[in-house]
């Protein structure tokens, strides 16, 4: 779903970016040494205290699999805009809705140093708002594709550098948002996860079918989002923490309502928009849902797309990425989403959310 106008900035915080080394299972080892320094968003907003955690006593080898967590709107775009700067080799972006000229400029002053630079844009819904991306790319020798029609939207926000590290995100790169939108972007390398993300592009990209594998943590719509989805609520016992931007699909609905009649804590977190989710909303506390919400001209919007499961416990899982509950975007778009047990993503999605939570007014 594209917001139709630009909403009230806030004041940013500082920046929060949480890396876990772990083993391809995606299961993050101890939290050993910490650094700091200073992050800065191009976009317009400067942050500091950027943390990177190293699994166990000694900081990761260059070889080892890493999952960095940015929260947005506190640690801003830099991360994404340095891996734009950081690539080799290539690029690949698909994106959803794509305004920010600081990443078009960079994706262009990648390809004139030769890095092979390929884009796939959203044109169901977003083509009017994707055309000038689309044109400036096209003439500063990057190759954007417009995205298959087969699909009711291309709805995934996924950077992938030199077949090796990828940006698995839940917002666009629409900078007019930054300061606003509470989103997510797990930054990682695990190879499994990368080469399912590059086989799909490369289809997407020529516009033939494909049906996406995996990897070790990879949630792709229209193949298998609903069920994994359907599967952490499911098999939630202790708790459920959730932030989405649509709250319209019965199914996911009706999951988060007998999650609670079974004693499972769920708490929903979301923007209000006009009420266009109030029955739902009515529903889910008749069922003994926590739902909190927010104005839609607050200084927070939630745009992100998580699910933190059981927070706390031996199982605790998270999913993030850019599905919203609809079953648009579970059957019928291409989107792309990240399920972990990685101790420190789970923390500090989980922190963000119990935060917004806290913030919100309850429903009633």
């Amino acid at each position: 779903m594209s917001r139709p106008h630009i909403r009230p900035a806030c004041l940013l915080a500082a920046a929060a970016l949480v890396a876990g080394a772990a083993g391809a299972d995606g299961t993050a080892g101890t939290a050993g040494a910490a650094t700091t320094g200073a992050a800065t968003n191009r976009a317009g907003a400067t942050g500091a205290a950027t943390t990177t955690a190293a699994a166990g006593p000694a900081a990761a080898s260059p070889s080892a699999v890493t999952y960095t967590l940015v929260t947005e709107p506190s640690a801003g775009y830099g991360a994404i805009y340095d891996l734009i700067g950081s690539a080799t080799t290539s690029i690949d972006l698909t994106m959803y809705e794509l305004t920010d000229t600081t990443a078009e400029h960079d994706l262009a002053a990648a390809a004139a140093r030769g890095v092979t630079v390929r884009v796939i844009l959203d044109q169901n819904l977003e083509k009017s708002n994707n055309t000038a991306a689309y044109t400036y790319l096209n003439a500063n020798g990057v190759p954007t594709h417009w995205a298959s029609t087969s699909y009711a939207a291309t709805h995934q926000k996924t950077l992938t550098v030199d077949d090796a590290t990828t940006a698995i995100m839940s917002g666009n790169l629409t900078s007019q948002y930054y300061s606003t939108s509470r989103d997510f972007a797990v930054i990682e390398n695990n190879s499994l996860d990368v080469k399912a993300i590059e086989k799909v592009f490369e289809a997407d990209y020529a516009g033939t079918a494909i049906t996406p594998t995996d990897g070790d943590h990879l949630v792709w719509s229209p193949t298998d989002a609903q069920s994994k989805i359907l599967a952490i609520i499911n098999g939630a016992t202790t708790s459920l923490s959730v932030e989405n931007e649509e709250m319209g699909y019965a199914t996911v609905v009706t999951a988060l309502e007998n999650a609670a009649k079974r004693g499972v804590n769920v708490e929903v977190t979301m923007t209000n928009d006009d009420n266009e989710y109030a029955d739902e909303f009515d529903a889910l506390t008749a069922a003994g849902v926590h739902v909190r919400t927010y104005a839609y001209t607050a200084s927070l919007y939630i745009h992100a797309k998580a699910i933190v499961a059981d927070y706390g416990t031996s199982a605790a899982t998270v999913d993030v990425g850019s599905q919203n509950f609809s079953s648009a975007s579970l059957n019928k778009n291409r989107e792309l989403g990240f399920i972990t047990t990685s101790a420190p993503i789970i923390s500090g999605i989980n922190t963000a959310l119990a935060s917004d939570y806290a913030g919100g007014t309850a429903w009633s």
